[in-house]
């Protein structure tokens, strides 16, 4: 039951994450940049292989045309 309940306030908290994304387009972009430095002050071995933003245009247009 626990971990069910953690499970569910999870994909909450995601389902709005996602709500702020899909209202503020450059949140996303923004947050990918947070994690970039948070991996490279963390992690100094971890080697990282950077996305084009523009290739997440069509997820965030797919999200678009959800809402």
């Amino acid at each position: 039951m626990i971990n069910a309940e953690g499970e569910y306030q999870a994909a909450q908290r995601l389902a709005e994450a996602a709500a702020v994304i899909a209202k503020e387009p450059a949140a996303i972009q923004l947050r990918y940049l947070q994690t970039l430095s948070e991996i490279a002050t963390e992690n100094n071995s971890t080697t990282i292989f950077p996305v084009p933003i523009d290739f997440l245009r069509v997820f965030m247009k797919a999200a678009e045309a959800k809402a």
